[in-house]
């Protein structure tokens, strides 16, 4: 809760003062608080100019030596990095020390600072999970290294605080509105995030049906609400549904885990990043390495490596609507504003579904074909092809380009698709066709691959009635 003190010579004086002030306050709250606030349902930095996240999430309690990733997710043009904590409850606490030094290395980066407690993850339904009161507990332990650091870090109260047990997420409302009230009266003036009940899909609509009043309960009216969004949400008219009736009340809402496959169903990405940027909405996707448990496929980058980007590293990066593409950074970096958006859309009436998802099991990653040309020799490279998503009518690839036993300073990589796809918009490479062929070649920085070394590139295309995978030729010099 937002602290100010006031003195005065005398009874009369400070009344005076005491009215003036009030009325200052009642009239422009945004303007009277430091750090974040939000402002008609938009998030504003402390310099008062709109922040849109773009961002990952990183598994800094389960991977505590990979510093280095912070400045690898910046980049790749991240303005936000969500940072995953554990309270001690579940997995090895991260200390105030720690937490402090975490937040060092996003300020040193320019990055935004979304912290999390992921011990509460499924609550009533995992049996180790802890309660939202027990996440505040936490926080409360590590104040002195949150405090004064409101221009940069965010508050994510607890990941996915409820399982799907419906008796326990119908408990959501008053668990949340209480952590928050703890958490303002033991003098934490940063932007609170909550998440979503139901592994953070909100199937039951609990979050978005009560979030007037618990942002309402909020006395500094500082709280975000994040959705995440997997096998729900795998139609258009559920996501912008979902997040079309945040809008239209006014509430800020931001898409805090997303990927482009799961085991509940398979989410529309596609539809989740431009519906977000068409409306000033943040999202932040899930998540940069080191999944495990049969989910490795949501891994961005392979082995914590900033040079191994996946197909879905690829195509949150570097694709349409990406984070490379649509990232601002915040102004107290010296970033410049936001460009202007649309505004919100008519949400359609379209309800998403009301059978809950499963738990996060095992899925089959996409498959990866072998390398169609010869084992490389001097100053050769190989490729190999693979459709990392596809929908009716379109799809998404990758290519992987890999040196043979001698460096190479550039590459192309050729080949003919049988079944009429084209190609219509590619990254990290040069693609152009002619007719059914077509023809890829590095771009500046990712044309120069030492001895066993590779490099990968990106394109959307349309299909029709077939999409086999053609044979590639690569050819170094």
């Amino acid at each position: 809760m937002r602290r100010r003190i006031y003195a005065a010579g005398s009874a009369l004086l400070a009344l005076l003062v005491s009215a003036v002030v009030t009325l200052v306050v009642a009239a422009s709250p945004a303007q009277a608080a430091a750090g974040f606030t939000v402002s008609g349902g938009r998030l504003l930095d402390a310099n008062g100019n709109q922040f849109i996240m773009r961002g990952v999430s990183h598994p800094h309690a389960w991977y505590a030596s990979q510093t280095g990733s912070f400045a690898n997710i910046k980049s790749l043009g991240a303005n936000t990095v969500r940072v995953v904590l554990s309270s001690g409850a579940r997995w090895t606490q991260n200390s105030a020390s720690d937490v402090a030094n975490v937040i060092s290395l996003c300020k040193a980066n320019r990055l935004i600072c979304v912290l999390e407690v992921h011990d509460t993850t499924g609550y009533g339904e995992e049996g180790a999970a802890i309660t939202l009161d027990q996440a505040v507990s936490y926080w409360i332990s590590i104040q002195g290294a949150l405090t004064g650091q409101e221009n940069y870090v965010i508050l994510n109260i607890g990941n996915e605080p409820f399982g799907n047990n419906e008796s326990v997420s119908a408990t959501w409302p008053a668990a949340t509105r209480n952590a928050i009230t703890r958490l303002r009266n033991a003098g934490f003036d940063h932007t609170i995030m909550v998440d979503a009940p139901m592994w953070g899909q909100d199937w039951r609509f609990i979050m978005r049906d009560n979030a007037q009043s618990v942002f309402n309960s909020d006395p500094d009216r500082n709280t975000v609400f994040s959705i995440h969004m997997y096998g729900v949400f795998d139609t258009a008219a559920e996501i912008t549904d979902y997040l079309g009736r945040f809008r239209s009340a006014n509430l800020p809402i931001v898409v805090g885990e997303f990927g482009h496959d799961h085991s509940d169903g398979n989410p529309d990405e596609d539809t989740i990043m431009s519906y977000t940027q068409q409306n000033g909405i943040g999202y932040i996707g899930w998540s940069w390495s080191g999944n495990g448990g049969g989910v490795e496929y949501l891994d961005m980058v392979t082995n914590f490596n900033v040079n191994q980007l996946t197909s879905w590293g690829q195509r949150i990066f570097n694709g349409a609507n990406g984070i490379r593409q649509t990232a601002r950074e915040a102004t107290v970096y010296g970033g410049v504003n936001p460009p202007t958006t649309r505004p919100p859309t008519t949400p359609p009436t379209t309800r998403p579904p009301t059978t809950p998802p499963t738990t996060r099991p095992p899925t089959t990653p996409p498959t990866t074909r072998p390398p169609t040309t010869p084992p490389p020799g001097a100053r050769g490279c190989t490729a190999s092809y693979a459709v990392s998503g596809q929908w009716q009518g379109g799809f998404q690839g990758e290519v992987r380009v890999t040196a043979g036993s001698a460096a190479i300073s550039g590459w192309t990589v050729t080949w003919s698709y049988a079944n009429g796809q084209q190609i219509n918009q590619a990254w990290n490479a040069t693609v152009s066709s002619s007719g059914s062929n077509v023809t890829a070649r590095n771009v500046s920085y990712n044309g120069n691959l030492g001895a066993g070394a590779s490099t990968a590139f990106g394109f959307l295309g349309t299909w029709n009635g077939t999409n086999s995978s053609p044979a590639l030729t690569c050819t170094g010099s």
